[in-house]
């Protein structure tokens, strides 16, 4: 990364959110290694009180993998006292007013202090409740907005959004901020005050009715996927990130704002050390399933683009673009940071190495011998996997149950087990067909832009957010594969 960037985060005070994300804890790893003469770092927590939030700090980032470069290279005793110097823990939950800080001296230090605030909040489901999609994605940005305004000197609040807020479209998806009330599909604005109001007004009548937890969620997931297809995205969490942009692009003020629009986030390339990853994303699934030899069929089209980006190539961009614009009052920029325009990897290229890789270094199966993986058959639209799907599944499962009509005592367990496992796999698969089957290609014009101006200042080439350096079969093979069994399956 550019000595500018290291030196812009010297001295500053930076609240980030999100901290217990897979990316939030890969910035809060990068700022304390890259640049320890940062003043403070206010992290904000969901916990009831400041012990419970520094219990969680400790627990869920700081004891994580990632961090033991910065304790190889310092010692624990030196990380201890150094988090414990500059990481402040905030309890809190974006989604109320204050970002829910209570605590009014801990919430003045910071109005005082904050000179920039990075609002990563961990990413809610594909199909989150809407309730809690819209007080994450959408008014927790604003909330997150509110609070930065009272800061005394922030210089700039980078939201990360995500690449798909495009939804479905095609072609080349430019860099263009969203107005308020926009749809994709061009028909009657969004209110986005009207969308709460619906969801009080859905709570209060399932309230009334007596709902169980279990049918109050699922009724507000449906209630989330019905809004989001009204206005032409696919599912919740896009729709809701996409109004969070909104809101900020509309009252943003003279407050300088970066939206981060990555595409899919994997691994580490390499800070702090290749392969790092926590939790499984949207392709990573499908690679250990095929691992385990669980994967009989799956939706994708083999000439489409995964447009797939490292975790510290996100954060490096992050770091990078808050140094550009932070007090450049006024201005509102996009950034994508995808690969598919500069280094396009296909969805073929990803399978054939997946084939390779396991058949190279297969798992092991709970007798201790190696999993063959089956044949895979890929089926390349909705239409086709709906087909093959019901003759190959849903049909026996639907002669099971007539089974179960006949001989309940012998066939019912089978069948109501079977019939879930297909109920849920058909509903990811309508999940995920967004993204394995995305014929967009993601312009990243800005970064690009950002790029070259720093090169042409003759900084050293360290950046570390060109997807033009990744040699894809390398990294799938030699790092992301391998940090996915390392670091989330054998855990």
């Amino acid at each position: 990364m550019e000595p500018n960037c290291v030196q812009f985060l010297e001295n500053k005070t930076i609240l980030v959110t999100g901290v217990s994300g897979f990316l939030g804890k890969v910035l809060v790893e990068r700022i304390l290694r890259l640049q320890p003469n940062v003043k403070r770092l206010y992290t904000l927590v969901r916990a009831s009180d400041k012990k419970s939030a520094e219990q969680r700090l400790h627990s869920e980032i700081f004891k994580k993998d990632l961090f033991k470069v910065l304790r190889m290279n310092v010692g624990d005793e030196s990380l201890n006292a150094l988090i414990s110097e500059k990481v402040v823990p905030v309890p809190g939950d974006i989604s109320l007013n204050n970002m829910g800080v209570n605590d009014s001296n801990l919430l003045q230090d910071m109005m005082q202090d904050i000179d920039f605030v990075f609002h990563s909040a961990a990413n809610t489901r594909f199909d989150e409740r809407y309730d809690v999609a819209l007080g994450v994605n959408t008014f927790g940005a604003i909330n997150v907005l509110n609070f930065a305004k009272k800061c005394v000197k922030p210089q700039l609040l980078l939201q990360v959004s995500t690449a798909y807020v495009c939804g479905e479209r095609s072609g080349l998806i430019e860099e263009k901020p969203f107005a308020m009330g926009e749809t994709l599909n061009s028909k009657n604005n969004v209110d986005i005050n009207t969308e709460m109001r619906l969801v009080e007004q859905k709570m209060k009548q399932l309230i009334e009715q007596g709902c169980s937890e279990e049918e109050t969620k699922k009724a507000m997931r449906d209630l989330g996927l019905k809004r989001a297809k009204l206005y032409g995205w696919p599912n919740t969490y896009v729709f809701t990130k996409s109004m969070g942009e909104m809101l900020l692009g509309h009252y943003r003020e003279n407050m300088p704002i970066v939206i981060i629009r990555p595409t899919i986030i994997t691994s580490t390339i390499s800070d702090s050390f290749p392969g790092w990853i926590e939790g499984f994303k949207t392709v990573d699934s499908i690679l250990i399933s095929y691992g385990k030899g669980l994967l009989k069929c799956f939706l994708v089209d083999h000439k489409a683009v995964c447009d797939i980006i490292p975790v510290d190539m996100v954060v490096n961009a992050m770091i990078a673009t808050a140094a550009e614009h932070s007090g450049d009052f006024g201005s509102h920029t996009i950034y994508h940071v995808g690969s598919s325009y500069r280094n396009p990897v296909m969805y073929n290229q990803i399978y054939k190495t997946m084939i390779r890789y396991f058949v190279e270094s297969p798992l092991l199966g709970h007798n201790g011998k190696p999993i063959i993986a089956p044949n895979v058959t890929t089926l390349s639209t909705m239409a086709k996997f709906r087909v093959y799907t019901s003759l190959r599944y849903k049909l026996p499962i639907q002669i099971l149950g007539l089974l179960c009509v006949i001989c309940p005592s012998q066939f019912g367990d089978k069948y109501e087990h079977h019939n879930r496992i297909f109920k849920k796999a058909m509903r990811l698969v309508k999940l995920y067909k967004p993204y394995v089957l995305f014929k967009g290609i993601v312009d990243d014009r800005n970064l690009e832009t950002l790029r070259i101006k720093n090169e042409a200042k003759e900084m050293n080439k360290l950046f570390g957010s060109n997807p033009k350096c990744i040699d894809w079969e390398d990294y799938l093979m030699n790092t992301h594969i391998h940090g996915l069994i390392t670091h989330v399956l054998k855990k």
